[in-house]
């Protein structure tokens, strides 16, 4: 499988540690992998015993420091969604719009970046509407 690189190289590493996690079905680019790191003690972490994690421009990057470093997890890819599909319970489906990030498993990949119409196409194989949020927030006050 052939896996995108970063869409900023320069932008690698940069990013906050928290994101969302998983979900979506969908997603526009790749902004780094990264390399989860746990541990068992202080003297085998670089962050004195806490987690921690190594960007990298390309999957292939992320593998090598994951099969060398101690504690390590799998890559994990950073990607950006402007539109995504919500699953609130099985089969329940929203089509979202707004700005997410999320940590996503790297065959989640394999789909490939959001196409023009795919969200619609995707709601209508399973029978929903293709209504969905704004990405306005109805909370926000002056929204």
């Amino acid at each position: 499988m052939t896996l995108p690189d970063a869409i900023n190289p320069a932008l690698v590493g940069e990013y906050p540690a928290t994101a969302g996690a998983g979900g979506g079905y969908f997603y526009d680019e790749v902004l780094e992998y990264r390399v989860w790191c746990h541990p068992d003690s202080a003297e085998d972490s670089a962050e004195d015993g806490s987690d921690y994690y190594y960007a990298f421009a390309s999957h292939a990057e992320a593998l090598a420091c994951a099969a060398e470093e101690p504690g390590a997890e799998e890559p994990l890819a950073l990607i950006r969604q402007y539109e995504w599909v919500k699953e609130p319970s099985p089969g329940s489906y929203i089509h979202e719009r707004g700005e997410r990030v999320a940590e996503w498993r790297v065959e989640w990949l394999a789909r490939g970046p959001r196409q023009p119409g795919a969200i619609e196409a995707f709601l209508q194989a399973r029978g929903v509407a293709a209504a969905g949020n704004s990405g306005v927030d109805p909370c926000t006050p002056g929204s």
